[in-house]
């Protein structure tokens, strides 16, 4: 049985209420973080307390009299100004007497008022403050001599020299009539309290703190508790998340309720054999929701839930990383039934082949070890479950993805239509929002998002209507908070010149008129010349009809010629060429190599792989599976292939030349149109009767069973703002779709 008789009566007779109760005890006995804090005030009351104490004792030994020359001294003798003398071991104190004690304060009060004199004559109005200052030190002084009457006995000594072997000393005080004595020391215990201070006290410190280290260290916390697990425990409702909470992605929530279930009904599981998973792997892109779907779980299970990161257990010694996965398994156990969730992994579980970049490092090998003897070792009736997320599970030491230690792989997958639909409604719960709102069309404006960018963009458009003065957020508040998302916002400081506004046009023009003149190509929405803060000069937006999961050869080679469609304007037109095409060329690269070297659409090559994607889930990188003079026939097939579509996109043009310019002149004035507009012009000049109407077309769009989106009306000088569309089949066919006009500008004039 997975469970024993004691674990089952806690999760089955209501007992798990006394769950929170274990921990506290368990903190009670053991509370590491809390006797370390405890431990470390008393350490350092105790230094502080030791130089508060050395230092009175120093003030104590000096006393307030101020030190003078011994000479000096001997001449206030003679003068008649001592009173009396007191001899110590070290030093003669000496008392002056009232004439002289007065003398030396009117010395003082002259002082000042040459200082307020020399100061009045510098400057005609002085200051009030220095002058009142200035008043209260004569006070001040004045009163010192008013009180210059005493005893000698009351009065405290006003100078000390140094103790000098003078044996005509004490003729020079009698003769002056000054009364002398010496000091008895009290030798003994003098001498027992500078021993105690400057020896015995800094040892027993010393003693102190090296025991204390010794005692953290061999308890295996390591020195001042640096090997300690540092991870964050959650009981339940700690969270604030459940799978309520968690949207577009179905599978791997259910992935994750059933080990929830597990935990709360075993019975239902081990009676008929079943085991829970000892961990469970989430793997995926950045923003997909894996850290989101552990707090779910920590929410949901009500079980202790330990979270940390990876990067936690890294530290410059070694052996402090495996010292941090014993004391947090350790702790688990301890609190089990309970869950450990691990983020970004690859942290501690890279490879250990040196060729995968994870050879070499001790610490992070003994770390790594450690991880694996724990996950192997620990006893599966305790209902202990180990989660872990990274995007980047190809690194991953093999002998840590193996059954036994983590079971399943979850894939949290940028989502899908549905899925964005559902994500955009969560994180709309709480924004207000009118009537023209509908998250159907910013789902399909935003393929290829995933859940953290979805929530910006719902974020920005509540900025934007706050910043607009309106209580609720728009459609269009959407729509430009998608822009936003993707380009960045309006230049309005830039300023471009009337010719540079033309060439930018026209390659806009170029990019959206081969859009048009094509099949199998995503219509346009919107066409800009507006400059945007990401760098682009201008851009062309299109939104699919409907999502989409594959591309087929043909919408891949049109891609490529929409792509170097600005470029064939700009020499069709002006019979030049500019650096804004940098990007649309390397696009359309990345979609002529892919074709060639791993969607096998060349005839020379055939169907054979020349290229895999590594790190699918972050950057998507192919890496080259072929010989040096095979990587040459490669380059030489896509220099053909982007040739014939750069020719088929000037012949197009060229065939369109009259639609080009009057679009062009469009576009130069109202600096932003909708593809409404676009289209509307295109069909004038091509002759093109107008669609029916709206209604004939949403009865053929119900007909043929596909979500199309509809269309949207803005104003020309207030621009519609749609995402462009990315499929979601592989990241190199995400990269093929239109993305904005990135031009490079090193000569703007303004």
């Amino acid at each position: 049985m997975f469970f024993t008789n004691k674990v089952k009566d806690l999760l089955e007779n209501n007992h798990y209420l006394s769950l929170e109760e274990k921990m506290e005890n368990n903190n009670k006995n053991k509370g590491p973080n809390k006797n370390r804090q405890g431990w470390g005030i008393i350490l350092f009351t105790t230094l502080l307390v030791t130089f508060v104490v050395m230092g009175l004792y120093s003030m104590m030994q000096g006393g307030s009299a101020s030190e003078i020359s011994y000479d000096k001294f001997l001449k206030l003798v003679d003068n008649g100004k001592v009173e009396s003398v007191t001899f110590t071991n070290s030093r003669i104190n000496i008392v002056l007497t009232d004439d002289a004690r007065k003398e030396k304060a009117e010395g003082k009060l002259t002082e000042v008022k040459d200082n307020k004199k020399a100061s009045a004559d510098q400057s005609d109005s002085s200051d009030s403050k220095e002058s009142e200052d200035q008043e209260n030190v004569m006070d001040s002084l004045l009163g010192q001599i008013s009180q210059m009457q005493g005893s000698s006995k009351s009065k405290e000594p006003d100078y000390y020299t140094g103790n000098v072997s003078d044996d005509t000393l004490v003729k020079r005080l009698d003769k002056a009539g000054v009364e002398f004595k010496s000091q008895i020391p009290d030798t003994a215990s003098s001498l027992i309290m500078d021993i105690f201070i400057t020896v015995i006290l800094p040892i027993v410190l010393l003693v102190f703190m090296f025991n204390f280290l010794m005692k953290k260290m061999s308890k295996g916390g390591g020195m001042m508790g640096i090997g300690k697990s540092n991870a964050k425990m959650y009981m339940e409702k700690q969270t604030g998340v459940t799978f309520l909470d968690v949207a577009g992605e179905d599978e791997a929530k259910e992935s994750l309720q059933e080990v929830v279930d597990f935990l709360h009904n075993p019975g239902k599981y081990t009676g008929i054999g079943a085991k829970l998973p000892k961990g469970a792997l989430l793997v995926g892109p950045p923003g997909t929701g894996k850290t989101l779907l552990a707090k779910a779980v920590a929410g949901e299970a009500k079980v202790p839930f330990f979270s940390l990161s990876g990067s936690a257990f890294v530290e410059m010694y070694v052996g402090v990383g495996a010292s941090r996965v014993r004391d947090l398994f350790k702790q688990a156990q301890q609190m089990a039934p309970c869950i450990v969730f691990i983020d970004e992994i690859d942290a501690i579980g890279k490879s250990r082949d040196s060729a995968l970049g994870g050879g070499g490092n001790d610490e992070r090998e003994q770390t790594l070890n450690q991880l694996l003897a724990e996950m192997d070792g620990f006893d599966t009736n305790k209902g202990l479950l180990v989660l872990a997320a990274t995007n980047r599970p190809e690194v991953l030491d093999p002998a840590l993805l193996r059954p036994g230690r983590f079971d399943r792989r979850i894939i949290v997958d940028k989502p899908d239509l549905k899925g964005r639909v559902e994500i955009l409604k969560v994180h709309a719960k709480d924004v207000k929002m009118d009537e023209t709102v509908n998250l159907e069309e910013i789902a399909l404006a935003t393929s290829g998002a995933v859940g953290s960018d979805l929530a910006n963009m719902i974020n920005e458009a509540a900025i934007t209507a706050v910043k607009h003065g309106r209580q609720v957020v728009s459609q269009k508040d959407l729509f430009e908070a998608v822009e936003v998302v993707l380009v960045g916002k309006e230049k309005k400081d830039r300023i471009m010149s009337a010719e540079e506004r033309r060439i930018v046009s026209y390659h806009e023009v170029g990019h959206a008129l081969v859009t048009a003149l094509q099949k199998n190509t995503e219509p346009v929405q919107k066409i800009t010349i507006v400059p945007r803060t990401m760098g682009a000069l201008g851009y062309v937006m299109q939104t699919p009809e409907e999502e989409k999961f594959l591309n087929t050869k043909k919408e891949l080679e049109a891609m490529i010629v929409v792509a170097l469609g600005g470029r064939a304007a700009e020499e069709i037109v002006f019979d030049t060429v500019t650096t804004g095409a940098s990007n649309d060329i390397e696009q359309a690269t990345k979609i002529a190599r892919a074709m060639i070297t791993q969607y096998g659409m060349s005839e020379r090559f055939g169907l054979m792989g020349l290229e895999s994607v590594q790190s699918r889930y972050l950057d998507g990188r192919a890496v080259r599976n072929c010989g040096e003079a095979t990587a040459a026939e490669i380059d030489e097939e896509i220099m053909k292939m982007l040739k014939a579509s750069y020719e088929e996109a000037k012949r197009l043009l060229s065939a369109n030349r009259d639609a080009l310019d009057k679009i062009a002149a469009f576009l130069i004035e109202k600096e932003t149109i909708t593809g409404k507009e676009f289209m509307k012009i295109f069909r004038e000049v091509k002759g093109i009767p107008e669609p029916e109407e709206a209604d004939v077309e949403k009865k053929e769009e119900q007909e043929s069973g596909r979500i199309l989106m509809k269309p949207t009306e803005t104003q020309a000088a207030e621009p519609e703002t749609v995402k462009e569309p990315e499929t979601e089949k592989e990241t190199e066919t995400q990269a093929t779709e239109i993305q904005p006009q990135e031009t490079v500008e090193e000569e703007k004039s303004e």
